[in-house]
């Protein structure tokens, strides 16, 4: 366990633990989790951070099991994955209160934000980056997707400009596959939100390559 991270903190809309920055903070990197995990799944990742930048990692607000959370329940079918909707709109909405609670608390803009996340982590990033990009200056999608659903709440292509994006995905992955990053990739260039697409030959998974192509793109916006 990195023990840089503090314990669980619970009284925002979601709870997370915490990295400080060494020194005075002059960024916020949020980390969102895959389904059916937790937040101490991503801790080696923000430790990839530079220590001049606060880290929260945050755990999904539906239990599903001790120590296994989830911002929506999800299916995997040959039709490809079925969510509920209902959940996942919750969750982001959610999000959207939890994020301006944070940057206040820790003394950030959303200037100085970016959200990340892996799988349905990186849904949920880009679902509230997209859908209200004042909130932060950028997102990055590991191994996710973009929800379908979300596409009659993006925001208005003038409030999308000042994003950046990363798209980073297994070409092997065998949960989502790699077409998914292409999609992303191809909704991205639509909106005008400048993104870098970076694929490797691996599954569904976090190596040392992607936390340190994903650090190098943190340090690149924010630093």
């Amino acid at each position: 366990m990195n023990i840089d991270f503090s314990p669980l903190i619970d009284d925002l809309p979601l709870a997370y633990r915490y990295r400080p920055a060494v020194g005075q903070p002059i960024g916020l990197v949020i980390l969102m989790h895959g389904v059916g995990s937790n937040e101490d799944s991503l801790l080696g990742l923000g430790s990839f951070i530079p220590n001049n930048l606060s880290v929260v990692s945050v755990r999904s607000p539906l239990t599903m099991a001790p120590g296994a959370y989830s911002a929506f329940s999800v299916s995997f079918t040959a039709n490809g994955p079925k969510i509920d909707t209902a959940a996942a709109e919750a969750s982001r909405q959610r999000l959207l209160r939890f994020i301006p609670e944070l940057q206040l608390r820790y003394g950030v803009t959303s200037d100085q934000t970016l959200i990340a996340g892996f799988s349905q982590g990186g849904i949920m990033s880009a679902s509230l980056a997209l859908t209200a990009p004042k909130c932060v200056r950028g997102f990055a999608i590991l191994s996710g997707r973009i929800l379908p659903e979300i596409e009659p709440l993006i925001a208005r292509a003038e409030d999308l400009q000042h994003l950046s994006a990363l798209v980073i995905h297994g070409k092997n992955d065998d949960r989502l596959p790699y077409f998914w990053a292409e999609k992303s990739t191809e909704l991205l260039q639509t909106h005008g939100i400048p993104s870098h697409l970076l694929n490797y030959g691996i599954g569904h998974e976090i190596t040392h390559e992607v936390a340190t192509d994903f650090a190098s793109w943190v340090r690149n916006i924010l630093l």
